[in-house]
């Protein structure tokens, strides 16, 4: 970083007089600074300002590159701010970065809370689903939202799923001379709000959220009948053994709930399904966990659309496995891929038999019988045995 050409420089409400030595003097030196219309009034930069394209386009700031260029984003540009877009472009002496205290930063100080338990979150270009995995009793969460707008239509939307005791503390212009914060319940939410710019926070008041253990109810899924059952659920996900950050491919994905499930435990999934109505299932149960960023959606049969998909670091096969698109699986997985499949019926249980016996792991049957009503009586009602194989490539 001896002679970067890029300033990335966080700026407050407070402008200027909020902003270090380091970060006036890049500023006063830059030829061009690009930032929102906003940051660039508060910087005072004149003529050498440019407003951000809108979408975003780091390739407005990379023309400029070689001359002295300043990029101003609110408060840490690192934290939902173009910083990180910038700098995945560039080498690490092209660029130097000022941050200012994020809004999450603002918010929790002036509420009190320890930001290290508090979820922040942005949905000022995302769904409010995004907050599903989050949504729990006495959770504290600090969302950046789109506009004043958008704080009604959230406090409608938490209210319908059974969260409207929940406060709800709307923080606008955080430091700056026109800073203002609210407290609201969030199911009486009425505030005609002046400034777009405003942040929400939330203390959570209400039902449970989703559960984190493996196995969610069936109920919490829009299938046809073509869904791992949750028992059997649980099984395939602990086999699976998700962790942060690693990718699923669930073939013959159904309803999609085993993609949900390791989208929940903070990994990627990529849900292949061949049948266009369970397609639109996988979908909309994707959209109400709030994972449509975390579950891609491929339309097709195993193994044919496989070659173009990024490798996996667990792969789940639901049923209908034979031994042609079993080979052209496992040849494609790199050694440690973890690979779990369930089969129903005799000549898929067969085959699996054959894989344990060729490469080892773990094979098991399932039978699972639940109470049900027998006349004036009950009965145990017996589902159809399953066989699990579970290896590593």
């Amino acid at each position: 970083m001896a002679d970067p050409w890029l300033t990335i420089i966080g700026i407050g409400e407070d402008g200027l007089a909020g902003l270090s030595e380091a970060s006036r003097k890049a500023l006063n030196e830059a030829e061009t600074v690009f930032g929102g219309e906003r940051h660039l009034a508060l910087a005072g930069v004149g003529s050498r300002g440019r407003p951000w394209p809108v979408p975003f386009d780091a390739d407005v700031v990379l023309s400029c590159r070689g001359r002295p260029t300043a990029v101003l984003a609110s408060g840490d540009p690192f934290w939902y701010g173009a910083g990180a877009g910038l700098a995945e472009r560039l080498y690490g002496d092209e660029w130097i970065a000022y941050s200012a205290p994020s809004t999450f930063s603002l918010a929790a100080s002036r509420l009190g809370w320890r930001l290290e338990s508090v979820t922040c979150i942005g949905l000022h270009a995302a769904p409010f689903e995004r907050l599903m995995p989050h949504l729990a009793r006495d959770a504290r969460i600090i969302c950046l939202v789109r506009d004043a707008a958008a704080v009604g239509e959230l406090a409608k939307w938490l209210t319908e799923r059974g969260w409207g005791a929940s406060l709800l503390w709307t923080l606008v212009a955080l430091g700056g001379p026109r800073e203002y914060i609210d407290q609201h319940r969030v199911d009486l939410f009425a505030e005609d709000i002046a400034e777009d710019l405003v942040a929400v926070a939330l203390l959570l008041i209400g039902t449970q959220g989703i559960p984190r253990s493996s196995g969610l109810s069936d109920d919490l899924f829009i299938h046809d009948g073509q869904i791992t059952k949750r028992p059997v659920r649980a099984l395939a996900v602990s086999a699976l053994a998700p962790r942060p950050g690693e990718r699923l491919w669930d073939i013959g994905a159904g309803s999609g709930s085993i993609s949900v499930e390791w989208a929940l435990c903070g990994g990627m999934a990529t849900a292949v399904e061949a049948r266009e109505d369970r397609i639109a299932n996988i979908r909309r149960n994707a959209a109400a966990f709030g994972l449509v960023h975390r579950i891609t959606i491929v339309t097709g049969k195993a193994p044919e659309v496989l070659a173009a998909l990024d490798a996996p670091d667990a792969v789940f096969i639901g049923g209908g496995l034979d031994i042609a698109t079993f080979d052209a699986i496992w040849s494609r997985l790199s050694p440690g891929t973890r690979l779990v499949a369930h089969s129903v019926t005799l000549e898929t249980e067969a085959l699996l038999g054959e894989l344990h016996q060729r490469h080892g792991g773990e094979l098991m049957r399932v039978e699972i019988a639940q109470a049900a009503p027998l006349g004036r009586y009950r009965s145990w009602e017996a589902s159809r045995p399953v066989v699990q194989w579970s290896a590593v490539r």
